[in-house]
């Protein structure tokens, strides 16, 4: 059963877009990008890379959808300028770390180290904090995608038409001076199933990572940025880039955060700091008409 105790975090979106300011930090957790496909964000995924210094950027899976590309090429200029970005903070000294998930699982059979960048199965990150966190994707707890395969392509297909719509949507709604809503994810929120799916998920995942010894475990995969307690285990999400467009960043101080790049919420929803705990009202903000 999942619990909330004293945070050792906090939630605030980012700061206004157009700053100069650099943020730097100790590490950030990116997933889900979805490359190749027409939900990916590739634009707010930019504006973070921009926006923020890393010592380590952990990529934990499925940052190019090869199940997608094999069904219909997609790759716009900004999707290439995302993988240029990633390679030239390399370059420049941040150590990146590559964990495949199931929709670039073939990148599993390159698994060494290419100079700054090392693709490897999993990690184990050093918190702060002294904390061990293990950081995996997550679709190896995904009964479905590891034993029903055509059924994990059926999923996605239907995933990728209810993102198809979220432009076409989100058009309007800012018009009308609202902010960014995804259809697929109200979707998700709102079946049972889909709702039962992610809790038991997030308990396998953390009773998974008590087989390592860490004291925290960070994936992506399922679309849903969290930060849980269970136990003495902290659980997180970093959420993905075609719903939640949201990354988790631990600053110098130790500070674990969820920072949140919706294309156009910046403008339209002032900041919130030092939000006391992490819980499903972020969701429900981002989720709701």
């Amino acid at each position: 059963m999942a619990t909330l105790a004293t945070p050792r975090f906090s939630f605030e979106r980012p700061f206004g877009r157009g700053s100069d300011s650099v943020r730097r930090v100790r590490a950030a957790w990116i997933s889900d990008v979805h490359l190749g496909t027409r939900g990916a964000n590739a634009g707010a995924l930019l504006d973070f890379l921009r926006e923020y210094e890393f010592e380590t950027l952990y990529v934990v899976g499925d940052l190019i959808d090869i199940w997608q590309l094999r069904r219909g090429r997609y790759w716009p200029q900004q999707h290439n300028d995302v993988i240029q970005k990633i390679l030239r903070k390399s370059r420049k000294g941040t150590r990146v770390v590559y964990i495949p998930g199931n929709h670039d699982e073939m990148l599993s059979g390159f698994f060494g180290a290419y100079g700054n960048i090392t693709v490897q199965k999993h990690a184990i990150h050093r918190l702060a904090d002294g904390r061990r966190m293990l950081v995996i994707h997550g679709h190896e707890l995904d009964t479905v995608v590891q034993n029903v395969k055509w059924l994990a392509f059926a999923g996605d297909v239907g995933y990728q038409f209810l993102l198809s719509l979220n432009p076409a949507i989100n058009l309007v709604r800012r018009r009308f001076g609202l902010g960014y809503w995804s259809l697929s994810a109200y979707a998700k929120k709102r079946v049972k199933d889909a709702v039962s799916f992610i809790g038991r998920f997030e308990e396998e995942i953390v009773r998974y990572a008590q087989k390592f010894s860490v004291g925290a475990v960070l994936c992506g995969h399922i679309h849903s940025a969290a930060i849980r307690q269970f136990s003495d285990v902290t659980y997180y999400n970093c959420g993905d880039w075609v719903e939640s467009c949201s990354a988790l960043i631990e600053r110098e101080d130790g500070t674990l955060e969820l920072v949140n790049y919706h294309p156009f919420s910046a403008a339209l929803v002032p900041p919130v700091k030092d939000r006391p705990a992490f819980n499903h009202e972020w969701t429900r903000m981002n989720t709701n008409p």
